[in-house]
């Protein structure tokens, strides 16, 4: 393939080498692949071979096209290349099922269906509180099946590389290689060469978690190869009344409302996941929540304490929340779970114009008195929501692991009656867009930042109404609540800089300086990743860690120096505060930032699933989610010659060897006749 292939006369404006390999090949860097993902008892994903995946470039116009690359043309293995609107399941799985004649698929991403879910109809089914022990009229979605769009295409195996590449000038290479190579004209023949992609993304891990493990650890070389990493972060918590960071297990007449969100989302492709409804929505309602909050609780604080929850890592199986009610439960928690006094949840709420918001609560656990007295008195709190049917069981949400653990209040917040609104569940469709999150074209980045757009207006009131419930809830003074709002200008920059550029003015002020690098001109990523040993967080999780101090924390006086060493201070401690030194923003006129330290109760929690603390690899009770490691992620495209060519070459070649061979041995075997010396007699006269 690659010794035969032709010098391809497509370059990049910008791109100029006089290597051979780089006249051969055109590199596609803006890709992103599905990778291997694996549990206690499955593997889900994809994968190439050990030396990647070739084959001559088709590009899929409609499904009845299909045809050409699963059975009629005549040089397969197929690179099939196809837009997002034919990225579906049916598709998916027929190449799936003649992968002697497809290589690989890559998904150009350009418009977005009417609706598509490569998730499961039941998220989280097996690890949520509804098992067969609890209620088994409720197990496994059987009154409501919560995601009737999931077509399971996310976890499927598919044993050749699928890729995702975006809409861009590469994309343009690739279609014109195609139109100019490879594309049948009125049923002619093709001319050779041809234009062919190749794709490497070998994974190391194979059959399931426990396998994977095994293998990683029996590596007993000086620089241990890790065959596969489990899924994890960290939670971001925060209490408004801090507790001794050290002091752990229960605390005597305490009592807490856990205010709660997630973080994470998935897709596909891992990296494009963006979880606008399904994350965003949430988890950006509630930081402007605590935002609300800061001043009341200041002055009139309320007799019980709020506990403010990011969980990193539900989406697989409830890493963060099962993380925190494992800690709870061995006394390696701040507060341990007999001091929770009820839980709100803030799930998708991106409420648009004729719908409402509704309030889930766990019938079950209402059965008993004191939990459906306290369940009715929070519904009154959030008295503009409605509830919903009482034989309803919750939605997939983290409030289920702690119901796993013990009978709490509590309500999951969202904007569905019954089965989930959101029509792009768990896809990179559920993007800004999505959300309808736009802007007047003729606004720079910095007046998009600050331009409060309808979505924000919505969300901005759905904080309101869950900071003003949440105060009641903790036992506040009636008097305070008018008083709470939400701010608009904070929540449509937050959705500016989580779902459009991170990069921007705000985040750039409220971030440490030395983070100021996972900034980028685009959205964060919200797949959780994998649990780091460096403990260091990803780039979603500081930034809601650095947002949430800045808006619920205090400005100090602190030099950068007091700042990093703040118990040498007499009224300073690290046992109940987080000291974060900011870099501020730019003042007018000036070029320099004006830096600050925060005093703040935020601090992040591990969010690692508690099965890889006990070893319990193929554990029923905790996610046992893995990600396996690769050696490099590859993808280029280039000319192909045909077999005949290629056969000539190499015969022509092994002649040229053999010759080679036969003149080297009749040289050698003659040397001392060619190579000999006439010697002249000594007395020889000139």
């Amino acid at each position: 393939e690659a010794a035969y292939g032709q010098e391809m006369n497509i370059q990049f404006s910008d791109v100029s080498c006089n290597s051979v390999a780089q006249k051969i090949y055109v590199e596609l860097n803006n890709t992103v692949p599905c990778v291997r993902l694996l549990n206690a008892t499955h593997q889900i994903g994809c994968q190439s071979s050990i030396s990647g995946d070739t084959g001559v470039i088709h590009v899929l116009e409609s499904e009845a096209d299909l045809e050409w690359p699963l059975s009629k043309g005549p040089n397969p293995p197929y690179m099939v290349l196809l837009e997002s609107s034919l990225f579906t399941k049916s598709i998916m799985m027929k190449m799936k099922n003649a992968s002697s004649r497809v290589a690989g698929v890559v998904v150009v991403q350009k418009t977005s269906p009417p609706e598509f879910s490569p998730h499961t109809t039941c998220p989280n089914e097996n690890t949520g509180v509804y098992t067969e022990t609890y209620d088994h009229n409720l197990a496994h979605c059987n009154t409501t099946v919560w995601n009737p769009r999931g077509n399971g295409l996310s976890y499927e195996e598919f044993d050749s590389p699928v890729f995702s590449l975006k809409e861009d000038n590469e994309t343009e290479v690739i279609k014109q290689c195609y139109f100019d190579h490879n594309r049948v004209v009125n049923g002619s023949g093709l001319q050779y060469p041809l234009c062919a992609m190749q794709l490497f993304s070998h994974m190391h891990a194979v059959t399931d978690t426990a396998t994977c493990m095994r293998r990683s650890s029996m590596d007993f070389s000086t620089s241990p190869v890790m065959v596969c990493d489990p899924l994890g972060g960290y939670n971001v918590c925060a209490f408004i009344r801090p507790y001794n960071s050290t002091a752990f297990g229960h605390k005597e007449n305490e009592s807490v409302v856990i205010a709660a969100a997630r973080l994470d989302s998935r897709a596909f492709f891992l990296e494009d996941s963006t979880g606008a409804e399904g994350s965003v929505s949430g988890f950006v309602t509630l930081l402007a929540a605590a935002q609300a909050l800061r001043e009341a609780t200041q002055e009139a604080p309320p007799t019980r304490n709020i506990l403010f929850a990011f969980f990193h890592g539900e989406v697989f199986d409830y890493i963060g929340s099962s993380r925190m009610v494992y800690d709870m439960k061995n006394n390696m928690f701040v507060i341990d779970l007999d001091n929770v006094h009820s839980i709100l949840e803030i799930g998708q709420v991106a409420v648009r114009s004729g719908t409402n918001l509704f309030l889930h609560s766990d019938p079950v656990s209402r059965r008993n008195n004191t939990v459906h007295d306290e369940v009715g008195v929070k519904c009154f709190y959030l008295w503009h929501a409605s509830l919903t049917d009482f034989s309803q069981p919750l939605p997939p949400s983290s409030f289920q692991r702690l119901l796993r653990a013990r009978a709490i209040p509590g309500i999951v917040l969202a904007d569905h009656q019954t089965d989930i609104n959101n029509r792009y569940y768990e896809s990179f469709y559920d993007n800004a867009a999505h959300l309808n999150l736009t802007y007047p074209s003729n606004l720079s980045p910095e007046e998009q930042l600050e331009f409060v757009t309808d979505t924000a207006k919505s969300l901005t009131e759905v904080a309101t109404a869950v900071a003003r419930a949440l105060f009641k809830q903790a036992g506040g003074n009636n008097s305070q609540v008018n008083k709470i709002n939400a701010d608009p200008k904070t929540v449509t920059q937050m959705l500016y800089g989580f779902l459009v550029r991170s990069n921007n003015s705000w985040f750039q002020a409220v971030m440490a300086p030395e983070l100021k690098d996972i900034l980028q001109p685009n959205p964060p990523q919200y797949y959780v990743g994998v649990a780091k040993s460096s403990h260091q967080a990803n780039a979603l999780t500081y930034l809601v860690q650095y947002l949430l101090a800045n808006l619920t924390g205090t400005a100090t006086n602190l030099t950068q120096s007091q700042c990093k060493k703040p118990d040498e201070l007499p009224n300073e401690s690290t046992y109940l505060y987080s000291y974060l030194w900011v870099q501020g923003v730019v003042p007018p006129n000036s070029t320099q930032r004006e830096s600050f330290c925060v005093r703040t109760a935020v601090r992040l929690v591990k969010a690692v699933s508690p099965a890889f603390d006990l070893g319990d690899y193929i554990s029923k009770e905790y996610s046992t989610w893995t990600k396996s490691q690769w050696k490099f992620i590859k993808a280029r495209i280039f000319l192909v010659a045909s077999r005949d060519l290629e056969m000539l070459t190499l015969g022509v070649g092994v002649a040229v060897l053999f010759t080679s061979l036969l003149v080297t041995y009749f040289v050698r075997t003659k040397a001392d006749v060619l190579f000999s010396s006439v010697r002249e007699p000594n007395n020889a006269a000139y």
